[in-house]
């Protein structure tokens, strides 16, 4: 199996789905290598991030789950290497 290395940014404006948003994080552990998140305060929003070694495949369906939750907005940058 091929897989990508990967950095997922993630913004939660709103904190109505962040309990979905662990679940979803939760369920693509396996290929989860670090995670670090920030509070911004004065902005009043969050902003994690999260790096994978995963198929390009669970990358875009996490990044997907992540995008519909309201008010958080999910990207991915690949690496080059493969």
């Amino acid at each position: 199996m091929t897989t990508r290395v990967a950095i997922i940014s993630i913004v939660v404006e709103e904190s109505g789905d962040v309990e979905t948003l662990n679940r979803i994080l939760h369920e693509y552990s396996r290929y989860i290598m670090g995670r670090m998140g920030i509070p911004y305060e004065k902005r009043k929003i969050s902003l994690i991030s999260v790096v994978m070694d995963a198929p390009a495949d669970a990358i875009s369906a996490m990044t997907g789950k992540i995008g519909m939750l309201k008010g958080i907005t999910s990207k991915a940058l690949y690496a080059r290497l493969q």
